[in-house]
């Protein structure tokens, strides 16, 4: 990425630059196990672009994971939303979007917590704790067009269900399965807590 003398900078798109090589870096190797040099030689930027744009490399992973949470939450709110209205489809759209993410390779496991596993205290684990709050935000809109008695408490539910699947498609080897599953024990808790009529 690199700029030729005299051409024009885009700050804009030097920090999305930034951002989605930092992404892909810490993804791949862990917020310990990438450097601020590796980070300016994966995008061709100097240390002192780096610092203007994020402050420091701690400020770079907090730019990084509020940004994929975003996207991770956009994604799962996009793949319901196709599903159409009924709370049934729009919870297995969800898990049928993890399952295809699952099946990606280089596949490792949510990011955001990835992330606070390895910096268990401060913004990262809080990060974390956004991203999960999105994620139960999303199936306690579907609890609640379900009708259901007790919305928060099944969102709960359906959350451990949407991370466990994650955990294990990550770590256990009959992982693969996992989202389908999760999809399935889902639905049924989903139909147990919806009121007849």
């Amino acid at each position: 990425m690199p700029v030729p003398k005299g051409t024009a900078l885009d700050p804009a798109r030097t920090r999305a630059a930034i951002l989605e090589a930092a992404t892909a870096a810490f993804y791949d190797h862990g917020l310990d196990g990438v450097g601020v040099a590796d980070l300016c030689a994966r995008t061709g930027v100097s240390k002192e672009t780096l610092y203007r744009h994020f402050g420091s490399k701690q400020g770079l992973i907090e730019a990084v994971l509020e940004a994929r949470s975003d996207r991770v939450t956009r994604w799962l709110r996009a793949a319901a939303d196709a599903a159409g209205p009924d709370p049934a489809d729009r919870l297995a759209a969800i898990f049928d979007a993890l399952a295809g993410w699952h099946a990606e390779p280089g596949f490792r496991g949510c990011a955001l917590v990835n992330a606070a596993t390895q910096h268990h205290e401060g913004s990262a684990r809080a990060a974390a704790a956004r991203h999960l709050d999105r994620r139960l935000a999303l199936l306690e809109d579907i609890a609640v067009r379900a009708g259901v008695r007790e919305p928060g408490a099944l969102a709960y539910q359906l959350l451990l269900l949407v991370s466990g699947s994650t955990t294990a498609a990550d770590l256990h080897p009959g992982g693969g399965a996992a989202a389908r599953h999760a999809r399935q024990a889902a639905l049924t808790l989903l139909r147990a807590a919806t009121p007849a009529g």
